[in-house]
């Protein structure tokens, strides 16, 4: 079937892959769409709306994020009428986003809380999603003119998507997300990045961060799943410490634009690694 290039991000992403699709792309092996798809690691779902299968599994840790694609598949309409009543204001901005350090924030309902996601990511400083330790989103209002709130064709595509499709929704633990792979499966794994300096650590899309323990305990699963004739996927940063941990697997060196950074002159095309264990 054809693609439909409306089925895009609804949210701009820390580490978005739009970037390096065209490199992912190439990697991808023969009969991906016979296969299984699964990336436990969505954030945006850059690449998983840009091959749109018709089978996959998806995971993200991210609760409020997976709510919001519950409520895009579910619950279209009242999200776009949810959206409508938004003020790009900074007032109101900074109201609605500490109502997650608030009771009030409980008594929100399932479209609600998406609507909520949605307004703040389009609204604030650069389109960074971030939270502290405790999960609270903690970005300054962006001061935009004009910001796409409610960026309709978008939503409804990817609304259809995801109804037309058999496409699963979880929210946990990455390993968990591919423990029923198999060797009709494919794995793209896109985890938050291993830091290439200590000021450049950016794990603030998850709650309580991630380590090298983590990096090194997603190692140990791609190897579980080579073992398993699982294909896999996965990108990351370039660096000694993920190179060496990869280094029994096909590793190709890509370059990505990064204009997430809030300091101008940080921005620019980084190296990047995409890491396959399939020729």
């Amino acid at each position: 079937m054809p693609k439909n290039k409306l089925v895009s991000p609804v949210l701009k992403w820390v580490g978005g892959k739009r970037q390096i699709l065209p490199d992912i792309v190439e990697l991808l092996p023969q009969q991906l769409n016979r296969q299984t798809y699964y990336e436990p690691f969505l954030g945006g779902g850059a690449v998983l709306f840009h091959l749109q299968p018709r089978n996959a599994i998806v995971n993200d840790f991210n609760s409020e994020l997976v709510n919001l694609y519950i409520v895009i598949r579910d619950h279209l309409e009242e999200l776009l009428e949810n959206l409508r009543l938004h003020i790009n204001e900074p007032e109101y901005f900074y109201h609605l986003r500490g109502l997650d350090r608030t009771a009030e924030f409980q008594n929100m309902n399932l479209v609600q809380k998406a609507s909520r996601v949605v307004f703040l990511n389009k609204t604030c400083f650069n389109g960074l999603y971030r939270v502290n330790n405790s999960g609270e989103f903690n970005t300054p209002f962006g001061r935009y003119k004009n910001p796409n709130i409610v960026n309709e064709p978008t939503l409804r595509a990817v609304s259809r998507y995801l109804n037309n499709n058999n496409i699963q929704l979880l929210n946990g633990d990455y390993a968990d997300a591919v423990a029923n792979a198999d060797h009709r499966s494919f794995v793209y794994f896109d985890p938050p990045y291993h830091p290439v300096s200590a000021s450049s650590n950016f794990t603030g899309y998850i709650e309580g961060g991630w380590n090298e323990g983590e990096q090194i305990r997603l190692r140990e699963l791609c190897d579980e799943l080579t073992e398993r004739n699982v294909k896999f996927l996965l990108s990351n940063s370039s660096t000694d410490f993920i190179r060496n941990q990869y280094a029994n697997y096909d590793i190709k060196t890509v370059l990505a634009s990064r204009s997430i950074n809030s300091i101008g002159g940080k921005r620019g095309d980084v190296e990047e690694v995409l890491i396959r264990n399939y020729e």
